[in-house]
Order: structure tokens, then C-alpha cells, then sequence
């Protein structure tokens, strides 16, 4: 872990040179992550692609106005900003698929590996589709919150750093929205399906 901080310290200081290499190697290593956070506020891969694009680009812009610390964090506030924004457009401006899938239930997903039965990827699915559904319903602040913590990883402490809010700030957003999260999950019957974790 600590190589890694020191390599992404190294290329911050050269991004901030207008070393365009060094910013293109911290695209690459934090690009999954800011997209999945955005997939997760968002709930649409376009949406979450042009946030994800508009957070790289800013950061870019913005870089000689970082102060220090955890880059991701501050890269992660950016992209959550950047997400809340593409909301609000798309809010504006709803947009009609040009093509949807046939069945009506969005894109189809290829099994990495083939020992699972196909009720079992099916039941999985499902559950990942409830609980993306579920995050969904609950108010931004405590979504944002609880993907950062438990989608992203985050410790406490980044998330506070991310959003911005305070510690206890931070443990009761998480812990109103995960109880928000299982009320919704437990309705819909999800618990019973491998959600019990949650």
C-alpha cells in the first residue's frame, strides 16, 4: 500500500507539471472505481460514463488546486459532484433510449465462470438488481455514503473526506441508509435470496 502512495504522489506532482502521461497513469488506476461510484449514484452506465468523463476532466483542470492527501478521495468527491450534476441534467432533460434490450430488462451479462447454473446466475442477478434498485431510493447524501463505504471500501474517515461531512455525520448517513437499504430489500423479499448480508 504504500508503494502505491508513493507512486500516485509521484505522478500528482507530475499531473501538476502538465505532465499529461502521469495524469493518464492516475485515470487508469482509479477510472473503475470513479465509474462505479458514478454507476451507483446514477443507476445508468451512460449516464455514469459521462459523469465519470466530466470527473477526469475536471480533476485535469483542477489538478494544481489539489492541496495534498488522498488523491482518490478528492478525486472521488469530484466524480460524486460530477455525478449529482448529470442528475440534475438528466433530471432537465429525461432521454429516451434509441435501442433497449429485448426483453425490457436491460443489457444481458456474460458469466465469467461457466460452474454456476443458470437458476443461480438468475437468482444472483436478481439480487444485484434489487439492490442497485434499492440504493436508488434512498435520499443522496446516504447513498452516496453508503456505496462509498460499502461498494467502494472506503473507511470512515475517507468517506468523511469525500463528502465533506463529518464522522458522525458520515456513521449515520451509513447507518440510516443501510436500514433504508434491508426495509427495501426485506419488502421485496431479497433477504430470503443471499442479500442477508447486508
Amino acid at each position: 500500500m504504500q508503494i502505491a502512495a508513493e507512486e500516485e504522489s509521484r505522478l500528482v506532482a507530475r499531473s501538476r507539471q502538465g505532465d499529461l502521461q502521469a495524469f493518464n497513469s492516475l485515470v487508469e488506476m482509479y477510472q473503475g472505481i470513479t465509474y462505479n461510484l458514478c454507476l451507483r449514484l446514477l443507476g445508468s452506465p451512460e449516464a455514469a460514463e459521462d459523469a465519470t468523463q466530466e470527473a477526469f476532466l475536471s480533476a485535469f483542470r483542477h489538478i494544481a488546486d489539489f492541496r495534498g492527501g488522498s488523491f482518490r478521495s478528492w478525486l472521488l468527491r469530484i466524480a460524486a459532484n460530477a455525478a449529482t450534476d448529470e442528475l440534475r441534467r438528466r433530471r432537465r432533460r429525461p432521454q429516451i433510449p434509441l435501442e433497449s434490450a429485448p426483453d425490457g430488462e436491460g443489457p444481458a451479462y456474460q458469466v465469467a465462470d461457466s460452474s454456476p447454473g443458470p437458476e443461480a446466475v438468475a437468482l444472483r442477478r436478481e439480487v444485484i438488481r434489487q439492490v442497485e434498485a434499492g440504493l436508488l431510493t434512498l435520499p443522496g447524501d446516504q447513498r452516496l455514503a453508503v456505496v462509498l463505504s460499502d461498494v467502494q471500501g472506503l473507511s470512515y474517515d475517507e468517506v468523511a473526506q469525500v463528502t465533506g461531512a463529518t464522522l458522525g455525520t458520515v456513521k449515520s448517513r451509513i447507518s440510516r441508509g443501510r436500514e433504508r437499504l434491508r426495509r427495501y430489500l426485506s419488502e421485496r423479499g431479497t433477504f430470503g435470496s443471499g442479500a442477508a448480508s447486508l
